[in-house]
């Protein structure tokens, strides 16, 4: 199966076409995290194919600027070395799990942190620790409070121009990690509340209803430009926002 996959790509890049839902449509160069992973150079790695230009799409931005890259679920190591190839030299990656042995693939660049991610007491040693944060990839257990304790204590934390992305949140339908269709609680029904959240601007505070009135403005609607939903990824991307202001453009008049 990878050894077809490997042959399509291979050709595509040949080719100078584009592999669905991979490279930003900006951009028909190949993705070099499709390269990377194709030609893994050491640790064994796990990813939806189609992950990896997600990945690109939002992350690329940040590519020679020494970021700092959480990710939370380490298993081989594998990607870990793929972050510090893809963002270059200067990049710090802090990788999170609950298996100590994990800690083998700390070095000068990385920083291996031990302990649960639904722990909020430990979440709060990862914001000590580390006070800027520009990517924040949660890769870990997947279940939803792992993912809904990790968003509420993470996000606000990640710098204002910074991405969260969640990942492999196809969970939130599988019963065994607490999910189900449109069951409360889930990872994906707490992020669609987010959208009206998103949009708590629009509210005229002085005629809200009674369902109306839990939207209030709050840091999030202050602190986030966008949300992406992808499958099986949400994408978070933040930004100072200002209370959306409407213009009228003129002909030949200028303002």
């Amino acid at each position: 199966m990878l050894r077809r996959l490997f042959a399509d790509v291979t050709r595509a890049l040949v080719n100078r076409t584009s592999v669905p839902a991979t490279a930003p449509e900006s951009d028909s160069a190949p993705n070099p995290l499709e390269l990377y992973f194709l030609n893994n150079p050491d640790r064994r790695m796990k990813k939806w194919f189609h992950y990896l230009g997600i990945y690109h799409r939002h992350f690329a931005r940040f590519r020679g600027r020494s970021p700092v890259v959480i990710e939370i679920g380490v298993w081989q190591g594998g990607s870990l070395q793929m972050w510090h190839h893809y963002f270059g030299p200067g990049t710090r990656v802090v990788g999170i799990d609950v298996d100590p042995k994990c800690s083998r693939f700390e070095d000068e660049s990385t920083t291996i942190l031990i302990g649960d991610q639904a722990d909020r007491a430990f979440l709060s040693t990862v914001r000590e620790r580390f006070p800027h944060v520009d990517i924040l990839i949660d890769d870990g257990g997947h279940l939803m409070r792992q993912q809904i304790t990790t968003f509420e204590e993470l996000y606000p934390h990640v710098q204002p121009n910074g991405v969260y992305l969640c990942e492999d949140v196809r969970t939130s339908y599988w019963p065994n990690w607490g999910g189900g269709f449109r069951k409360p609680g889930t990872f994906l029904e707490y992020t669609k509340s987010l959208i009206d959240q998103l949009h708590a601007w629009c509210t005229d505070e002085a005629k809200l209803n009674t369902a109306e009135a839990a939207l209030k403005i709050d840091g999030f609607t202050r602190t986030t430009y966008a949300l992406h939903f992808y499958d099986s990824i949400v994408v978070f991307e933040k930004r100072a926002i200002s209370p959306p202001k409407q213009y009228e453009s003129n002909p030949g008049r200028v303002q």
